[in-house]
């Protein structure tokens, strides 16, 4: 099988990377698997992980058989971006494999704990709309401000000029009589 290996660690976890790429190698050794490519991803939880979209990219296009990953929490960011990409390499054909957990998506029951992790996805996406949807119609009824903080893209385009005298921008034209 051709395997795409994916080691992540966050910007304050570096140390670990070596750790995650030395399992990884040879859990792929000792199953006759072939590494097609290693990816090393080093960024903060907060953004996203262009690396892993790049391996993704591999597996849409026909390149690899099998995804493997040291643990769970080093491919997802959340359970819901857990269990959509577990998805979209399930119906691209291409096997997962987690090394910590152990998660093997390539054996029968490995997809029968991708689907509980699916359902679980589901609930968890359920809960959090109900949560935030709770916590607007509280906010409404107490008359405080909900949604989204203003930004500095979503605030106007207008910013107030602290001088008292009035400034004039461009030419002006009279305006004709109005018919």
């Amino acid at each position: 099988m051709r395997a795409g290996l994916y080691a992540w660690v966050s910007t304050d976890e570096e140390a670990t990377l070596s750790l995650q790429s030395n399992a990884l190698l040879a859990s792929v050794a000792a199953r006759g698997w072939t590494a097609i490519c290693q990816i090393e991803d080093i960024s903060s939880e907060a953004e996203e992980h262009p690396e892993r979209a790049a391996l993704m990219k591999l597996a849409r296009g026909g390149a690899l058989d099998v995804v493997v990953v040291w643990r769970l929490d080093r491919w997802g960011s959340s359970l819901a971006d857990l269990v959509q990409t577990l998805q979209d390499l399930n119906a691209l054909g291409v096997g997962f494999v987690s090394l910590f957990e152990p998660l093997d998506l390539t054996a029968p029951s490995g997809r029968a704990m991708s689907e509980m992790l699916v359902v679980l996805g589901e609930f968890e996406r359920q809960t959090r709309r109900a949560r935030v949807k709770a916590g607007i119609s509280r906010a409404r009824r107490q008359g405080r401000p909900h949604g989204r903080p203003p930004t500095a893209a979503r605030q106007s385009a207008v910013t107030p000029i602290e001088n008292s005298e009035p400034v004039l921008i461009g030419k002006t034209e009279p305006l004709g009589p109005r018919e």
